[in-house]
C-alpha cells in the first residue's frame, strides 16, 4: 500500500453518512467527527514500536492538542484547494467558547483543522490520507 493509498480498514469505517449528506452537517459536527478521526489517525500511527500505553498517551496527546492541530493546519494551507479552505473557513466561524487556556486564534484554527479531517472524511478518504501524510507525526510538535 502506498503512502497516500487509503487503508481498507477507514473504507470499512465511513459507512454512516453519504457524502450528499455533508451539507446537512454543522461545522462543530464536523468537527467532532474530524476531532476523532484524527486522533484515530495518530494512535495507530504510534503503535510501533511497542510501549506502554503511558507512553503511547504522551505520544498521542502531543498530537492531537489545539496547539499542535494549529500548527498541522498551518503546514497544510499550501496544499488546500478552494473548496477545503472554505470547510475551514466555516469550521473557523463555528468555533464558540474555548478553554480558558488558550488563545483564541489557536482554538479556532484547531477547530478549523478538525473540521477539514471530519469533512474529508465524508467526501474524500483519499484526499484526507494525502493531507495527513504531509503531516510530521514521527517529532514531537511544538507548543
Amino acid at each position: 500500500m502506498g503512502e497516500t493509498e487509503l487503508p481498507q480498514s477507514w473504507q470499512q469505517l465511513n459507512i454512516a453518512i453519504h457524502p450528499n449528506q455533508v451539507p446537512q452537517l454543522s461545522p462543530a459536527a464536523l468537527a467532532y467527527l474530524g476531532d476523532a478521526v484524527y486522533e484515530l489517525h495518530v494512535r495507530t500511527r504510534f503503535l510501533f514500536p511497542p510501549k506502554r500505553s503511558h507512553a503511547y498517551h504522551q505520544q498521542v496527546v502531543a498530537h492531537v492538542r489545539a496547539e499542535a492541530q494549529s500548527s498541522h493546519l498551518q503546514l497544510l494551507l499550501p496544499h488546500l484547494t478552494s473548496v477545503e479552505l472554505d470547510a475551514i473557513r466555516r469550521g473557523r466561524n463555528a468555533a464558540n467558547g474555548r478553554p480558558r487556556r488558550l488563545d483564541p486564534e489557536v482554538y479556532q484554527q484547531a477547530t478549523s483543522f478538525e473540521t477539514l479531517i471530519g469533512y474529508l472524511y465524508i467526501t474524500s478518504p483519499q484526499r484526507l490520507s494525502e493531507l495527513l501524510a504531509l503531516l510530521h507525526l514521527d517529532s514531537t510538535p511544538s507548543p
